[in-house]
């Protein structure tokens, strides 16, 4: 069922916005029809003249309303008239389009808002929204002016083929847009690499192929040499996917480009297999992991249920959040105990896994545990020693913890407990996002690119986008790179994950687990301090 809010909100006053979000506008004054809801600011303002680069990078453009409306606020996305007043409109395309023919209504309105919060108490505010994503009635590109770019950064995710031929599909069926171009090998492609030309034909089948068929890399951010790029080739629409390292990027070219006062609207279409973007449901390619991952789990419990004491790890991709180890669990019901980054466990002594995994032997003959790629690392790390190394993105190396799982657990049962184990170890990661997207995640896909293309045509820039309680939105970008999202202990879902696989928790007390909760959320906030600006 469909929770999600989409709010039309009358006409109302402003007050001065909470301290933390460093920018507010007053509602409804502007003329122009993309900046309905809040005014356009004036560009000769000492204010907006004098932000320094960090305040650009982390505005948050708010409106607070009076206590007479529920204490609405809206966090807004930049707009391009922001800082180029009196710019052109146009008649949107689509008025004339076959397709949207039939729609009862062919264009969001400038007033349609998406609460981030749909669950409320009553006389409770009504607290945080952003900008509805969708088609509006008139565009500030003339589908002719129109060059735009698609560049992908990172890691590889089940999707990433079908955002671009859906980008590209969408700017040319919905908008007329011919010119297109594809940035090959990530940003440093922006100004190390030849061009390539997309066209629907060229992008026709690219969506039954996994990984990106523009190449990838990590690394290679550098803004002014980007922007010099787009600048040359005469590029005004920038198609950006990639995960948070890669969205920070966005909103730094998106910064360059305002200060050199070019018409440039950027987009950015978030990317991560480990769905830990913050704000939106969930990222692309996640179901298709969730379903893939279940034909390594599925393999696991063959190979165990079929010998005497057979104990199966399997190893799923999760660096910082465990959500691809626990919907894999609760799908698959053949999971004895599932390992996570945000909740610690111990090996030996009372109600540790050692003991675990010795009664589910003895109760059931086999035993499957699940292990997300970023649990127990510092059991990994002292007992080889290891230096705290990092990638081309500052993301923290990972060492092997289903191998060292496994040889621990091998270990302690022929050594310790003189019996005989039959280990299965299965490593699927690079299986798992090198697959195309599913057919959940390709429809989800085609709405995020749509939602992108829509955008840009309309004029927002440096904003990122996706679906917020079930309703495709334009928020900032530092809303979706100031935090990561991780899996909440005190929450329901880790609750029935518990309940399904009946494992310890290895937390002694709500205490514990409140404290351990804190930390989690104390560490992520530390790790994307740290984190470079670039391809994650």
């Amino acid at each position: 069922m469909d929770l999600s809010i989409a709010l039309t909100f009358p006409s109302i006053t402003t007050k001065p916005s909470p301290s933390h979000l460093l920018l507010s506008r007053p509602l409804f004054p502007s003329s122009s029809p993309g900046r309905s809801l809040l005014s356009t600011r004036n560009p000769s303002s000492s204010r907006h003249n004098h932000r320094t680069p960090r305040q650009r990078l982390r505005r948050r453009v708010s409106a607070a309303v009076d206590d007479d409306d529920g204490g609405f606020v809206l966090e807004d996305v930049p707009h391009l008239s922001d800082f180029l007043p009196n710019l052109p409109l146009y008649p949107n395309p689509l008025e004339k389009s076959q397709a949207y023919a039939i729609v009862k209504q062919t264009f969001v309105g400038q007033e349609d808002a998406v609460a981030q919060t749909v669950v409320v108490h009553k006389g409770s505010p009504r607290g945080v929204h952003f900008r509805r994503a969708g088609p509006r009635e008139k565009v500030y590109f003339k589908p002719d002016e129109v060059r735009a770019c698609v560049v992908t950064c990172g890691g590889l995710c089940p999707g990433i083929n079908t955002v671009i031929r859906e980008i590209v599909c969408g700017l040319n069926y919905m908008y007329g847009v011919d010119d297109i171009l594809g940035i090959v090998g990530g940003y440093r492609g922006f100004y190390s690499k030849n061009t390539v030309k997309l066209t629907p034909k060229v992008v026709n089948d690219i969506h039954k192929r996994g990984g990106t068929s523009l190449l990838t890399s990590r690394g290679g951010h550098d803004t002014i040499k980007i922007v010099d790029s787009i600048q040359d080739r005469g590029i005004n629409q920038v198609y950006i996917i990639g995960g948070d390292g890669t969205q920070k990027g966005a909103a730094l070219i998106h910064e360059e480009v305002e200060k050199r006062g070019m018409k440039v609207a950027v987009a950015g279409i978030p990317k991560t297999i480990d769905n830990d973007i913050a704000v939106i449901d969930k990222s692309f390619g996640f179901d298709t992991a969730v379903e893939e991952a279940q034909r390594a789990i599925n393999a696991a419990h063959v190979e165990v249920e079929c010998v005497e004491n057979g104990v199966g790890v399997v190893k799923l991709m999760g660096r910082y959040s465990g959500f691809i180890a626990m919907h894999a669990t609760l799908a698959s019901r053949d999971v004895d105990c599932c390992l996570i980054p945000e909740s610690p466990f111990y090996l030996e002594g009372q109600g540790g896994l050692f003991q675990f995994i010795e009664s589910r032997m003895k109760e059931n003959g086999h035993v499957v545990i699940v292990i997300a790629e970023g649990a127990g690392q510092e059991f990994v790390a002292q007992s080889i020693h290891d230096v705290n190394q990092k990638d081309a993105s500052g993301n923290r190396l990972l060492l092997d913890v289903g191998l060292w799982l496994s040889h621990k657990i091998k270990d302690h049962f022929t050594q310790v407990r003189e019996m005989d184990v039959n280990m299965k170890y299965i490593d699927p990661t690079y299986m798992i996002r090198a697959i195309p997207s599913n057919a959940s995640d390709n429809i989800y896909c085609t709405l995020l690119a749509q939602s992108a293309v829509h955008g840009a045509m309309a004029g927002y820039t440096g904003f990122t986008v996706g679906p917020v309680n079930g309703k495709h939105a334009y928020i900032p970008i530092a809303r979706v790179t100031e935090t990561q999202n991780t899996v909440r202990l005190t929450d329901r879902m880790w609750a029935r994950l518990l309940s399904s696989t009946n494992q310890p928790s290895f937390l002694n007390s709500c205490d514990d687990i409140l404290l351990q909760q804190e930390r989690v959320d104390r560490d992520t906030v530390d790790m994307i301090h740290k984190m470079k600006i670039t391809s994650t």
